[in-house]
């Protein structure tokens, strides 16, 4: 017995010694700089200089200044219109992808590429497109007859621009995500609809939606944490311009932490952010009785 007990313990500790460097880098570079920054937030600090215990201040601050409030009504139009816009996209070319079309698989390789493609490059391309002297869309515009815009310097279409933009890189990745799910649902069902009389949007309604819902579910979870934490593309194409109306949290949060080196209350909008998004998700997660896992 004695032999056996031995014998589990040196497995335990090489178990324990092959997964250690794992262990140490989730303490490093992980959980050591939320703790970090978690104590940050109720300093005045601007590396240069001791920090200073200040409380709530930071907090109170950030939740009481009206340029906060704008640039978290600009996060929240920008979910607003990326999340549904991702979100149908992708079911609708999934379900065309999924069918006996000519070169689907083409086709599928062609919207997935945006996904692997540097945001950064692909916000420069962007950027040249939207040019309102040369950009290709107002060329294009102008060719039928129909005046430019000028997509990142107006205040009404930047952030839209970039919604744009950013719903033609994503939704390759969701797209594939559904052609999982719908590849998932069994054929069958299908077939006794068809006998039983029911047309395609029934069969949509009644048997695709409720078979693909863990799959949506996990979707909409995901382009709920991602459009909170846009951070690449406003950055590269306006810097936040014009006039902050393309400005978001994650932005705010690199601009207080690193131009104005105010490190407490970068640490603490980021904290403000968990929050939001910590308390969207427990929303979801409530209102989830839609999803039927059995199936």
């Amino acid at each position: 017995m004695s032999v056996n007990l031995s014998k589990k313990s040196r497995n335990n500790l090489w178990a324990y010694v092959f997964i250690s460097p794992q262990i140490l880098g989730l303490l490093l570079f992980s959980l050591g700089p939320v703790v970090f920054a978690f104590v940050i937030s109720f300093m005045d600090w601007d590396i240069s200089t001791t920090p200073s215990w200040i409380g709530l201040r930071n907090y109170t601050k950030q939740l009481t200044d009206p340029i906060f409030w704008k640039i978290f009504r600009n996060t929240l139009v920008f979910a607003l219109l990326y999340i549904p816009s991702t979100l149908v996209l992708s079911l609708v070319l999934a379900m065309m992808l999924n069918t006996h079309v000519a070169g689907k698989m083409f086709f599928r390789a062609a919207y997935f590429m945006p996904v692997i493609t540097s945001t950064i490059a692909i916000s420069l391309v962007w950027t040249w497109l939207y040019n309102p002297d040369f950009g290709l869309i107002n060329a294009g515009l102008q060719a039928v007859g129909l005046k430019g815009v000028g997509w990142l310097t107006s205040l009404t279409w930047a952030l839209p621009s970039i919604v744009i933009m950013a719903v033609w890189q994503s939704v390759g990745y969701n797209m594939v995500l559904f052609l999982a799910g719908l590849q998932g649902v069994p054929r069958h069902l299908y077939e006794a609809s068809k006998i039983d009389g029911a047309g395609p949007l029934q069969r949509f309604w009644n048997i695709t939606l409720p078979m693909i819902s863990p799959t949506t579910f996990f979707v909409l979870t995901m382009l709920v944490i991602h459009s909170f934490q846009v951070f690449n593309e406003p950055y590269m194409m306006t810097k936040g311009g014009p006039a902050d109306a393309t400005n978001v949290i994650v932005l705010h949060i690199y601009n207080t932490a690193f131009q104005f080196y105010k490190m407490g209350e970068a640490s603490a909008i980021s904290f403000i952010l968990f929050a939001i998004i910590f308390a969207v998700t427990l929303v979801q997660f409530k209102f989830s009785k839609w999803v039927n896992y059995d199936v």
